[in-house]
């Protein structure tokens, strides 16, 4: 079996290097950044006047800042699932981390659906399409979608499995796939080093696909004594004031800073098509997402949108795109047109932006979906409750319209975005012919991506 694939990978690499020696270039090396739980305002240049961020700054400033990107998901295992796979959460059934029924279940309604902690062996994956076609796949960091990413097409995986987030910052790291440092070595630093020397042996004649995922910014908040001192001393805000989530997220930007040098140095930059993100919107007791609501967790605004840039030197650059909306279920479908490999054996739940990217369209005319049968616990002032981020919810984003499904209450709340970023006021009852409008479409995506509902009562549930 081996020998089969090792033969396989060989002639597709030929193939992919022949088409593109035909168009005078190798195909383009790719890297996708994915910040753990960096938020929408977790940046310098968008909203954090505590933060410091000059790298990823400066990758805003050079490449395609996207004001309306989307996570898949509000949490971290279901919005690498849809962005891996190019599907939307029905599809692989990756809805939350571990059990669906977080939470006490006095205070749940409702039997959630079943979540699958693990993609199902078989599921299409970006790693291992790119590994057919002759790429060279490296994983660094968080994987948290399968047990094991060299069964996903991963050739070389540094410190990646089902965790969520790490034992310490520090080594010891008690990771089975990273290999301890000394003694007090950091985390970021680590993986930092090893996306850099990954870039600077690649083989000149192999594209290459680096999927640079850091554990941080996710909790627990460990960051060197330095920075924190340094943040200690900064007048902070009611929005950011944690001086070391204020370290790990400048420890992140240094090592960000590090990748785009290796890629400069290399001259690598006008062959590499590079993808910036977070997972997730940022972890409400720690970063407020002002002017969005609430965060990690909910599916208001401060839950699921997130930094969205794209990147590459002499052909994406140097510009911000507003006027529409976009998600990380956009990455798959994006890869695969700029490879120009076939997906109609695939299922892609998102849209190839690069019509948008090359100025053929101005706008993506379509609907954003969003669904979660499940809970989420520790609620806070601008969540759903105090109790929980989410209670069950299926979500339409539509225009400058979104309309939230509460399957506990039956209800719905419509927000218009454009004139309320930050979702105060419930418009359902005043506009009813717009949210029937939606509850149709939202209806009918159910439908089509069988979406399983969860309609079952608890009889543990001592709510009125």
């Amino acid at each position: 079996m081996k020998m089969k694939t090792k033969s396989i990978l060989c002639t597709s690499f030929v193939l992919l290097a022949s088409l593109a020696q035909a168009e005078g270039q190798k195909p383009p090396n790719i890297v996708i950044i994915n910040i753990d739980d960096f938020g929408w305002t977790d940046m310098s240049n968008n909203g954090s006047s505590y933060y410091e961020t000059p790298n990823i700054d400066a990758l805003r400033q050079a490449g395609v800042w996207f004001e309306q990107g989307y996570a898949g998901a509000a949490n971290s295992a279901p919005s690498r699932a849809c962005m891996l796979t190019g599907m939307n959460t029905p599809r692989h059934g990756i809805y939350t981390v571990g059990s669906s029924e977080r939470g006490a279940s006095s205070d749940r309604k409702l039997i959630p659906i079943k979540n699958r902690e693990v993609l199902k062996p078989g599921t299409q994956i970006l790693t291992q399409i790119l590994k057919e076609k002759g790429y060279r796949t490296c994983h660094i960091g968080k994987w948290h979608v399968t047990e094991n990413p060299c069964q996903c097409g991963v050739d070389i995986n540094i410190g990646g499995n089902h965790a969520g987030h790490p034992t310490s910052y520090f080594s010891p790291y008690h990771n089975p796939n990273l290999p301890d440092g000394p003694k007090g070595e950091y985390l970021p630093d680590r993986l930092g080093r090893e996306a850099v020397n990954f870039i600077k042996t690649a083989p000149s004649n192999q594209p290459f696909f680096l999927y640079y995922a850091t554990y941080s910014v996710h909790t627990p908040l460990q960051a060197k004594k330095e920075l924190i001192e340094k943040y200690k001393a900064r007048r902070a805000n009611s929005q950011h004031d944690n001086p070391i989530y204020a370290a790990m997220i400048e420890a992140a930007d240094r090592n960000v800073g590090k990748v785009m040098a290796m890629l400069k140095e290399r001259h690598l930059e006008e062959n590499t098509f590079i993808f910036f993100t977070g997972d997730n919107g940022g972890l409400y007791r720690v970063s407020r997402q002002w002017p969005l609501r609430a965060g990690k967790g909910s599916f208001y605004e401060g839950g699921i949108r997130v930094p969205f840039i794209i990147y590459q030197k002499g052909k994406f650059e140097h510009q911000e795109i507003n006027n529409t909306y976009v998600s990380q279920l956009d990455i798959f479908p994006t890869l695969m047109e700029l490879l120009g490999i076939n997906t109609k054996a695939l299922t892609l739940d998102g849209e190839s932006l690069l019509p948008l990217l090359t100025h053929q369209v101005k706008t993506i005319d379509r609907s954003l979906y969003f669904h979660f049968p499940a809970y989420l616990e520790r609620g806070n002032s601008e969540s759903v409750d105090l109790k929980f981020r989410t209670r069950p919810v299926s979500v339409i984003r539509d225009g400058d319209w979104k309309l939230i499904e509460n399957y506990e209450t039956n209800d719905y709340e419509l927000y218009n975005l454009k004139d309320d970023l930050s979702e105060m006021k419930n418009l359902s009852s005043l506009y009813p012919a717009k949210r029937d409008e939606l509850i149709s479409k939202l209806d009918l995506w159910k439908k089509e991506v069988k979406a399983p509902l969860p309609t079952k009562l608890n009889p543990d549930y001592q709510g009125k």
